[in-house]
C-alpha cells in the first residue's frame, strides 16, 4: 500500500471513529470506500437482520438485491462462514448474485464482533477488512 493510501485509509477510519452515530458511520464508510479511486463502480453494506442480510448504504447503481437470505450469494457465504470472500471472476462462480453486467470481480467482508457475530457487511483486502474493523469497534460502543 502506497503512503497516500496509507493516509486515506487512516482518514476514513478516523472519519468512522468520530461519527455522530453509527448509521452516519456506516455511510461514511460506503462514501468513504467509493471515493478511493476507480477500483470500486459499487460499494454498499449490508447488516444481518435474522437470517437475512439488508442493504443499509450503498455508492453505485441501484440493485435489485436489496434483502439477501443469509443462504445466498457470496454475500450470504461470507457471513455464514465469517470471513472475507475475494471473488477474481464472478461470471466463473455460481454463488455471485449478478447485480451488474459490470462486476468482474468481488470482494466481501463481513463486520463481525468481539464475540464472533456478524453484523454486516461490506461488499483491496486490507483496506475493506480496516474498515470493516472500524464499523465493528463503532457497532460495539453503539450497542454498548
Amino acid at each position: 500500500m502506497t503512503s497516500p493510501e496509507l493516509a486515506a485509509e487512516r482518514l476514513l477510519v478516523r472519519v468512522i471513529d468520530t461519527a455522530p452515530d453509527l448509521d452516519e458511520a456506516l455511510r461514511a464508510a460506503v462514501f468513504g470506500l467509493a471515493a478511493t479511486g476507480d477500483r470500486y463502480h459499487w460499494v454498499g453494506i449490508y447488516l444481518l437482520e435474522g437470517d437475512t442480510l439488508v442493504l443499509h448504504s450503498q455508492d453505485g447503481k441501484p440493485t435489485p438485491h436489496t434483502r439477501i437470505p443469509i443462504f445466498q450469494g457470496l454475500c450470504g457465504a461470507a457471513a455464514r462462514e465469517r470471513q472475507t470472500i475475494v471473488v477474481d471472476d464472478v461470471r466463473q462462480d455460481s454463488r455471485y448474485l449478478a447485480c451488474s453486467p459490470e462486476t468482474r470481480s468481488e470482494i466481501v467482508v463481513p463486520i463481525v464482533d468481539g464475540e464472533g457475530r456478524v453484523l454486516g457487511e461490506p461488499d483491496d483486502c486490507r483496506l475493506v477488512e480496516t474498515i470493516a474493523a472500524a464499523l465493528a469497534a463503532r457497532f460495539a460502543a453503539a450497542l454498548g
